[in-house]
C-alpha cells in the first residue's frame, strides 16, 4: 500500500500544472472565511451549542470513575442509580445538542452554497459574448455544478467541525490533565507527528483534486457536445457514435483512477496514526503498573483516563482531517474564484442616463466605428460611419465576413467598439443601462434559439407579463399563429430541445414573434428570413414592412430581393462602407452592389 499510495500521489501531482498549484495555494483563507461573514450570529450560536455539548460530555468519564471506585466497591445502590442516570442524561443532552448543531450548521452551509452558486451564475450572465465563444459550455456547467458541489462538505461543515473538534480536544485534554497530568504527557507525544503527516496528506489531496475537477469538466463537455440534439444528429450522420462512446469511456476511466487516488492519497499515513493512537492505551496501562507509579492511580482513574484518551482520537483526527479537506479544496475554490474575478467587459455605466424606452425616437448613428476580435490580426470594422434616421430602414449587404453582423452586434451592445461610438437619439449607448437598451433594440438572428418549453413560455421569455392576446397578436405579425392554432395543444405545445420539433422557417417565425412581443423601437434582422421558403418569406416580409412603420429597422441579408425597398443600403467590404445609397442609385452607380445584384 505505501508504494501504491506514493506513486498515485506523484502521478497526480505531475498531472497538475505548476500554475494551477500556485493558484490554489494563493487562495487566501480569509476570502473563504468571508463567505460566512453574514452568518456570524448563527455561527456564534453553534459555537455555544458545541461548547455546551463538549462540557456536558466530559462529565461521563468522571461519572464512570465514581461508578468503578465508589459505587461498585461500596455496593452503594442509591449512588449507582444516580450515577447511571447521570450518564444517561449526559447521552440524551449531547444527542439533542448534536441535532441542534447539525441543523444550524447545515442551514448556514446551504445558504452559503446558494449564495456562491447564485453569484457565479449572475457574474457569468454579465460576461460578454466573447467569453462564451472562448469557453466550452461544458466547462462552465462543470464549475457551477461539480466544483461548487465538491465544495459542499467543506462549506457546510468546516466551521462547525473545527469548533466542535477543537472544543472537544481542549475539554478532553483538560479532563485528562485533571485526572493525571503524568499520563497526559504520554498521550500528547503523538501530536507533532500527527500534524506533520496531515500536512503531507493535504498536499497530495490538493494535487489530485485539481486533476479530478479538470477531468470532470472534460466529461461534462463530452456529454454536452455529444448528447445535445445537434450533437446526436451530427454523430448519426457521420457515424461517429462508437468513437464518441469510446472517448466518453476513456474519460470516465481516468476519472475512476483519480477518484481512487483521491481516496487513497495519504491513507497509509493516516493508518499509521491510527496504530499510534491505538498503542497509547497500552502504554498507559504499562505506565500505571510500573513500580514507580503502582498504587498512585486508582483503577477507576486509569479506566476513565483511557476512555478519555480513546475519545480524544476521534476529534483530534477530525480536526486534522478538516485541515486536509480545506487545503485540498483550495483547488475548487481557485476555480470558482477565477470565474468570480473575471472582469465584466460590458457593464452598466457608473452613472447611467435615464431614458424612457417608450419615448425613444430611434435615430441611430455609427460614428467612425472600429472593432477587432481578440486574437485577430485585422480589423472586423474600420472607420464605419452611418446615419439611420428614426423610422427608416437600413440594409447591410456584402460578402461573408465583411462585418455586417459585427456592426449590428455593436448596436445591441454585444460588443463595444474600440474606436468611435454608437448613438441612439444622440446618446452613446454605453451611457445606457443594458436593460434599457435591450428594451429599445430587438434582435432576430439567423441562429434561432428556443428553449425546451411550451410555445407560450418561449414567447413570454421576451415579456413575462404578456397577456394571451398580446402573444397571439405577435404570432399573427410573424405569420405563425395559424400554424400554432392547428396544433393539438396550441400554444401549450412543447417545442422540444432547441426547437427541433419545428422546421427552420417555423423556428425563425417564432423568434420573430418573440421579438415583436417586446415591441422594440429599433429592430435588427440578421438574416432573419434566411430559412424561410419564398412564399413564407414574402408573407413575413409584408409583416415587417407593416411593422416597420415608425420603427427603425436594420436588416442584414444576402438575398437582395429582401432589401430592395430599404430607405438606405450600405455595402460593406473588408469592414468598411464601400458604397451606400438606395437600390436604384446603387444599380445606376454600377459598383459592388450592382455586381451582387447581377
Amino acid at each position: 500500500m505505501p508504494g501504491t499510495d506514493g506513486g498515485a500521489g506523484r502521478r497526480a501531482a505531475r498531472a497538475v500544472t505548476a500554475a494551477e498549484r500556485d493558484q490554489a495555494r494563493h487562495v487566501p483563507l480569509r476570502r473563504i472565511a468571508a463567505l460566512f461573514r453574514s452568518h456570524r450570529g448563527a455561527l456564534a450560536l453553534v459555537t455555544v451549542v458545541i461548547v455546551a455539548s463538549s462540557i456536558v460530555s466530559m462529565a461521563s468519564p468522571f461519572l464512570l470513575r465514581a461508578v468503578i471506585d465508589d459505587a461498585l466497591p461500596d455496593r452503594n445502590l442509591e449512588l449507582l442509580v444516580a450515577l447511571v442516570a447521570g450518564m444517561l442524561a449526559v447521552a440524551v443532552l449531547t444527542a439533542v445538542l448534536g441535532v441542534v448543531q447539525t441543523w444550524i450548521s447545515t442551514r448556514v452551509g446551504q445558504r452559503v452554497m446558494h449564495r456562491l452558486r447564485s453569484e457565479v451564475f449572475t457574474h457569468l450572465q454579465r460576461q460578454s459574448v466573447g467569453f462564451f465563444t472562448r469557453t466550452r459550455s461544458g466547462e462552465i456547467q462543470s464549475r457551477i455544478t461539480n466544483d461548487i458541489g465538491g465544495m459542499q462538505q467543506v462549506v457546510t461543515s468546516t466551521a462547525t467541525s473545527i469548533a466542535a473538534n477543537l472544543t472537544t480536544v481542549v475539554a478532553t485534554a483538560a479532563a485528562m490533565t485533571a485526572l493525571s497530568w503524568q499520563l497526559s504527557l504520554i498521550s500528547l507525544v503523538v501530536m507533532p507527528p500527527a500534524v506533520l503527516l496531515t500536512r503531507k496528506v493535504a498536499q497530495l489531496r490538493l494535487a489530485v483534486t485539481a486533476a479530478k475537477q479538470r477531468e470532470l469538466a472534460d466529461l461534462n463537455v463530452t456529454v454536452e457536445e455529444s448528447l445535445s440534439i445537434s450533437g446526436i444528429q451530427l454523430s448519426k450522420t457521420m457515424g461517429t457514435g462508437p468513437a464518441l462512446a469510446d472517448r466518453f469511456a476513456r474519460s470516465s476511466s481516468r476519472l475512476i483512477d483519480l477518484e481512487l487516488r483521491s481516496e487513497l492519497a495519504g491513507r497509509w499515513r493516516m493508518a499509521t496514526m491510527s496504530i499510534i493512537f491505538a498503542a497509547v492505551p497500552a502504554v498507559i496501562y504499562l505506565a500505571a503498573g510500573l513500580p514507580a507509579t503502582a498504587g498512585a492511580l486508582s483503577i477507576g482513574t486509569v479506566v476513565a483516563f483511557t476512555t478519555l484518551q480513546t475519545g480524544l482520537f476521534r476529534p483530534l483526527m477530525g480536526l486534522l482531517n478538516v485541515g486536509v479537506q480545506v487545503i485540498s479544496s483550495l483547488a475548487l475554490f481557485a476555480r470558482i474564484f477565477e470565474y468570480l474575478d473575471l472582469p465584466v467587459e460590458i457593464a452598466d455605466p457608473p452613472s447611467p442616463r435615464t431614458i424612457e424606452p417608450a419615448r425613444v425616437r430611434g435615430d441611430v448613428r455609427f460614428e467612425d466605428v472600429s472593432f477587432s476580435y481578440p486574437g485577430s490580426t485585422g480589423k472586423a470594422l474600420s472607420g464605419v460611419s452611418l446615419d439611420v434616421p428614426a423610422g427608416s430602414t437600413l440594409a447591410l449587404v456584402g460578402a461573408t465576413g465583411s462585418g455586417k453582423s459585427t456592426l449590428a452586434s455593436l448596436l445591441a451592445r454585444l460588443q463595444d467598439p474600440e474606436d468611435g461610438r454608437v448613438t441612439i437619439d444622440g446618446v452613446d449607448i454605453r451611457a445606457l443601462r443594458l436593460a434599457d437598451l435591450a428594451r429599445i433594440v430587438g434582435v432576430v438572428s439567423q441562429d434561432t434559439y428556443l428553449m425546451h418549453a411550451t410555445i407560450a413560455e418561449n414567447l413570454r421569455y421576451a415579456k413575462p407579463d404578456a397577456t394571451d392576446d398580446e402573444i397571439i397578436e405577435a404570432a399573427r405579425g410573424a405569420r405563425i399563429h395559424e400554424l400554432i392554432a392547428s396544433l393539438p395543444d396550441g400554444y401549450a405545445t412543447m417545442v422540444g430541445s432547441r426547437g427541433h420539433r419545428f422546421s427552420g422557417g417555423e423556428k425563425q417565425r417564432l423568434a420573430i414573434a418573440r421579438t415583436l412581443l417586446r415591441n422594440p423601437r429599433i429592430l435588427i434582422l440578421d438574416e432573419a428570413t434566411s430559412a424561410l421558403d419564398t412564399r413564407t418569406e414574402r408573407a413575413v416580409q409584408e409583416a415587417f414592412e407593416q411593422l416597420s412603420v415608425g420603427r427603425t429597422t436594420i436588416t442584414i441579408a444576402h438575398r437582395l430581393s429582401t432589401v430592395r425597398n430599404a430607405d438606405q443600403i450600405a455595402v460593406l467590404d473588408g469592414g468598411r462602407v464601400a458604397e451606400a445609397g438606395t437600390h436604384q442609385s446603387l444599380l445606376e452607380y454600377g459598383g459592388r452592389y450592382a455586381a451582387l445584384a447581377a
